[in-house]
């Protein structure tokens, strides 16, 4: 399965893009610098030079076109302002969901974070702010269309080793860490199960297999 995965060059996107190599589907990874498109290759993935703030629909559906499953994973990063969290957080996800819906792509998984369905809380910064708006109007967003959409809230990411044991549920989990190598290892897992299509999942390190975790969603 082609999968196009939205800041390609991110710590879970290259996990991610390690994990879907290795059991033959193919990776493409979004990225701005050409000069990671190395990592992306020697991570398995075909990396694609695409600005989701400054691309149009049209260039981004082509882009996708043909792939089973496009994946989220981008983010404007610590250091960014306020401005950028609503470009990239928010308005690059609407973006690559337009697209996806103009492609005909049947599945798309959207990382957010706990957190983002939560009014601020007090004492929270502005910067954390303007991100948790930024993510909760990306869900909106994505809710309100008949894509085969699955939001993914994970904890505190962490770059622990996985330990493939995990807590996945609908919200709200209590706050908690988990491994990027985790998170990486559900979304692979998710984009398998279209079953999942419009729910809302949190994710935290836990004691149930990543493979049953996302079963029992399915049946539940």
């Amino acid at each position: 399965m082609r999968v196009v995965i939205a800041g390609g060059h991110g710590k879970i996107a290259l996990r991610l893009e390690r994990m879907l190599a290795e059991r033959d589907d193919a990776p493409v990874g979004l990225i701005r610098d050409p000069a990671q498109a190395g990592d992306l290759r020697s991570a398995g993935a075909e990396p694609v030079l695409c600005d989701l703030e400054r691309a149009g629909v049209d260039e981004v559906a082509e882009i996708v076109l043909g792939a089973g499953a496009v994946v989220f994973a981008a983010g404007a990063g610590p250091g960014s302002g306020a401005a950028r969290k609503n470009t990239v957080d928010r308005g690059a996800s609407v973006l690559l969901a337009d697209a996806a819906e103009h492609a005909g792509v049947p599945r798309f998984i959207q990382i957010s974070t706990m957190g983002g369905g939560s009014p601020r809380r007090p004492g929270t910064g502005e910067s954390w702010s303007a991100y948790i708006t930024a993510k909760a109007a990306a869900e909106e967003d994505l809710r309100a269309r008949e894509l085969s959409w699955t939001i993914l809230r994970p904890g505190r990411l962490t770059d622990e080793p996985g330990s493939g044991l995990v807590t996945l549920a609908d919200p709200p989990l209590p706050y908690g860490e988990v491994s990027r190598d985790d998170v990486a290892a559900v979304i692979a897992a998710l984009i398998d199960r279209p079953e999942t299509r419009h729910r809302t999942l949190e994710l935290i390190g836990g004691g149930v297999p990543i493979d049953q975790a996302v079963r029992l969603l399915v049946f539940r």
